[in-house]
């Protein structure tokens, strides 16, 4: 296979696509700092999805990598909705796939191990099938679990397995804009007005700018118990709505 973008493997055997890389190759137009920052807007975390690297310009100024998962690569191509991302996003299929694939010939192979090797595909069958069926568990108890403690990191999760239920990872904003005005509908309040009263009060305590640009909706609702329970009653809602659990990721 032509490696049309280069991958890395971590010390633990996880492929790793080099953000810049994956930037060239699609072709896109804003500068790779902004496009960057742009596709964590879609649910990506830090340490999880992603890492930064400290490296070097060409020039030998300083600047900042990011180290991608494979998942985070394939779900970024497919938010290019263009024929690049289409062609980057299958790539790492293909790359997955001859990653996981045992690489013996099995014409080879004496009889007795291909009867082994039969074993051990129907073993490995089995084992797949019932990691498909844990994967499910997980994702009905990550539902059932939703509550104040760690609410925020939890609904993002499941926003965005919403969100692929939908047709990907472009969904996601309009997913998170469909729970925000049911829970304003439910609560009889207006996350946007409150927003913009959250930042004209911090601009009062002193708060920088920046600070205020960061300020979101997530925030109103931390503020408010029943603006909470309200808007986590929406995500379980529509995530059962979806079928989330049926999702294989």
């Amino acid at each position: 296979m032509n490696q049309l973008i280069p991958t890395s493997t971590d010390e633990q055997g996880n492929i790793l696509v080099s953000g810049r890389d994956l930037h060239g190759f699609l072709e896109v137009g804003k500068d790779f700092s902004t496009w960057f920052k742009d596709m964590t807007n879609y649910g990506f975390e830090e340490g999880k999805d992603f890492t930064p690297i400290s490296g070097k310009s060409n020039g030998g100024r300083p600047r900042t990598e990011y180290a991608m998962t494979l998942d985070m690569a394939k779900e970024i191509s497919m938010i290019q909705r263009n024929d690049k991302g289409k062609q980057a996003r299958q790539y790492f299929i293909e790359v997955e796939k001859e990653y996981k694939q045992n690489q013996i010939d099995v014409n080879e192979l004496s009889p007795e191990l291909k009867m082994f090797n039969q074993i051990f595909q129907t073993v490995a069958a089995n084992e797949l099938e019932n990691k498909k069926l844990n994967h499910k568990v997980d994702n009905i108890a990550e539902i059932v679990s939703l509550n104040t403690t760690d609410w925020r990191k939890t609904s993002q999760s499941i926003i965005k397995k919403i969100a692929i239920t939908q047709g990907g990872y472009e969904a996601y904003r309009d997913v998170a804009k469909s729970i925000y005005d049911e829970t304003d509908k439910r609560a009889g309040s207006n996350l946007k007005t409150r927003l913009t009263n959250l930042r004209k009060n911090m601009a009062l305590e002193g708060a920088s700018k920046s600070k205020r640009d960061k300020a979101n909706k997530l925030d109103v609702i931390e503020s408010d118990k029943r603006l909470k329970e309200i808007y986590m009653a929406v995500v379980k809602d529509m995530a059962i709505k979806n079928k989330v659990w049926e999702n294989e990721y």
